[in-house]
């Protein structure tokens, strides 16, 4: 599927990708508005009314800055999702894929829209940092994955030349933004959370296992 000699950086998005998005949807969606209503002694109602407010914010920075949240609502996100950081794990073969883009040697840079407190939350708990060369969370450069500034932000920290680029993320929305800056290798993720059903994506092809991208012999990849 991929010519790995034509590849000189792979950038990977985290949650949904590399990470089981179970966790941040089942907290997004359900813990997090459940406690809220707990801990401000509220009913069922403002439960509704929170979810739809997250929803709302989809695809903006503010949607994924945990210390808005936790201003906004007035409670300790981070801790919150410590109540359930069980949930957090690995997709299927990702650590695979990671161990074989370490002895393939492209440039790997996790490009996430995840903040520095979220960050700091999951990498210790699943080894990621042992395989990435460098992490640029959207909150670093002031602009999410969906706006065309954060790969122009990217190339300025990290330069890479999109033509000899791989990127994989599981937003079509981050993709198409991606294409248009011209990233020329994208692949989505058809199941991006193990609980929900898989899905295929229009306009991009969607991997159900990293290993379909793992060549039969390791490539002669070199930095550049």
């Amino acid at each position: 599927m991929i010519d790995w000699n034509a590849i000189d950086t792979v950038l990977l998005d985290m949650d949904g990708t590399l990470l089981d998005l179970h966790f941040d949807s089942h907290f997004w969606l359900e813990h997090l508005p459940q406690r809220y209503v707990e801990l401000h002694k509220l009913d069922a109602q403002h439960e509704r009314a929170l979810r739809a407010r997250i929803i709302g914010e989809q695809g903006t920075l503010n949607w994924y800055s945990l210390a808005y949240w936790s201003r906004e609502l007035g409670v300790d996100v981070v801790a919150l999702k410590r109540e359930i950081q069980h949930l957090i794990g690995l997709r299927s073969d990702a650590l695979d894929f990671l161990k074989w883009l370490k002895q393939a040697h492209p440039r790997v840079i996790l490009a996430t829209n995840a903040d520095r407190e979220s960050l700091a939350l999951k990498l210790p708990l699943t080894g990621l940092e042992d395989y990435l060369d460098a992490i640029v969370s959207s909150a670093d450069v002031g602009f999410p994955k969906e706006a065309p500034e954060f790969w122009f932000a990217l190339q300025d920290v990290e330069p890479f030349d999109p033509a000899r680029t791989l990127f994989i993320d599981d937003n079509p929305s981050v993709l198409e933004s991606a294409r248009e800056y011209g990233i020329r290798y994208l692949l989505g993720i058809k199941q991006p959370d193990s609980q929900r059903p898989e899905r295929e994506l229009e306009d991009f092809i969607a991997l159900e296992r990293f290993a379909a991208l793992l060549p039969e012999e390791m490539p002669a990849i070199s930095r550049r």
